[in-house]
């Protein structure tokens, strides 16, 4: 028992090797069940890129039962939400509705999924939408400057490339390559369903195997390329704005690594919100900026730790010192007991008050379930953050900020501190 919540988690596999995690929570009004492909950006070739985007795109067109108008007409129906996003490492499809429209929120899912026509003028359709959506993400700064930090963080790996593709890419990819990807992707043993909130388990049980369990793998499965250490370095990249857009970043640690929790503890003190070390001293008593925060990415086989800021291009050379400034004080200076607990209280926090949402709670299992084979316990994961000590804050930041940083900047670049002289800046 957390919080007042006992967690009921149950975990099963349909004949196919479909993976259901299924947590009921009796008082909610809602359900929340998704669809999760170990598909994304990270498993696509550099002449993949932007596939597993695009399949998520298409699966919203016209199955053998629906046209792209009832799939459309359907989801507005059900009065809840529909809808799917695609990410480095997986592809979800969701639904969350109230209890009562489950079954029909289960048979779209899982029609759009197995039963996609893939029709050639719906594709060229979305196509279309696509490289709309790839010219709209120029217009958002703070996106364009993660996709180049990718980049030069990771060098030729598919991390390096955009969720989304690149407009070359996405304009002259084939229908064909399209089918050839989900199928080689889109296999039973890759997915996960979750669900989350009010339902019956013996009913929900028997509408997955109804429904998926005729499934079946095509093809072989395809494991991702190994994620090697590249040189850090510096990118820029000039776009006629008003501010520049800065990240730096280090190496941190993948997504079950046992340091993941000293790492999220020190990240939420150092750069996590408004009362963190980043906030207060760059923007609340120095005026340099309207954003800055640490932030904390963990992928299957690697992670990344940093810092981003916004600020004006005069205003960059006043911040990088007083960043250099901060980094050294979180590695040298003793963190007061105070600090530390607050910090443990705002993840615990967010953690929790989580589990009040139905749709939080299924993306939580479903995430976990994918990329671990496993649900982690709640009780586990605040125990975990609760051992984290003084020491570990300042052995974690020391680890990390003794690297060489990867440096980006996008925007009106005028005068800025070069690659040498941001690492004698953060040099410890």
């Amino acid at each position: 028992m957390i919080g007042g919540t006992k967690r009921m988690c149950e975990e099963f596999v349909l004949s196919n090797g479909l993976r259901v995690v299924a947590e009921p929570i009796e008082n909610f009004p809602s359900v929340s069940v998704g669809l999760w492909i170990g598909a994304g950006s990270m498993y696509e070739s550099a002449e993949e890129n932007g596939l597993s985007h695009f399949v998520e795109h298409i699966l919203f067109k016209s199955t053998e039962r629906r046209t792209t108008k009832d799939i459309a007409v359907e989801m507005d129906a059900l009065g809840g939400q529909v809808n799917a996003f695609t990410a480095k490492e997986c592809t979800c499809y969701y639904a969350k509705v109230i209890a009562e429209h489950l079954p029909r929120a289960m048979d779209l899912l899982c029609d759009m999924l197995l039963n996609a026509r893939v029709d050639e003028a719906e594709f060229e359709k979305e196509r279309g939408v696509i490289l709309e959506e790839i010219a709209m993400c120029e217009d958002t700064p703070e996106d364009l400057v993660y996709d180049l930090l990718a980049e030069a963080y990771f060098g030729e790996h598919p991390l390096a490339r955009p969720i989304l593709g690149s407009h070359d890419q996405i304009a002259s990819i084939g229908r064909e390559a399209l089918l050839t990807f989900k199928k080689k992707h889109y296999r039973p043993d890759n997915t996960v369903l979750a669900i989350a909130g009010q339902f019956d388990r013996t009913q929900f049980r028997d509408m997955a195997e109804r429904l998926l369990d005729g499934w079946h793998a095509e093809g072989e499965t395809h494991i991702p390329a190994p994620v090697e250490s590249t040189k850090p370095r510096m990118l820029t990249r000039k776009k006629d704005i008003e501010q520049v857009h800065m990240c730096l970043a280090f190496p941190g640690v993948e997504q079950d690594d046992e340091d993941l929790y000293p790492i999220s503890v020190m990240n939420n003190l150092f750069g996590g919100g408004m009362s963190s070390r980043l906030f207060q001293e760059i923007r609340e008593k120095l005026g340099l900026v309207y954003t800055v925060y640490g932030f904390a990415n963990s992928h299957t086989q690697t992670g990344i730790s940093g810092i981003y800021a916004g600020t004006t291009a005069d205003e960059l050379q006043k911040l990088l010192p007083v960043v250099a400034q901060e980094i050294k004080k979180v590695c040298y200076d003793k963190v007061d007991i105070k600090e530390l607990n607050r910090a443990k209280a705002q993840i615990k926090a967010s953690m929790l008050m989580a589990l009040e949402s139905s749709s939080s709670t299924s993306e939580v299992i479903a995430r976990q379930m994918l990329l671990f084979d496993r649900v982690l316990p709640i009780k586990e994961m605040v125990e975990k953050i609760e051992n984290v000590t003084l020491d570990d804050i300042r052995d974690t930041a020391t680890r990390i900020f003794s690297s060489k940083p990867t440096y980006t900047l996008l925007g009106s670049l005028k005068k800025y501190p070069d690659y040498e002289q941001l690492q004698q800046l953060i040099k410890l």
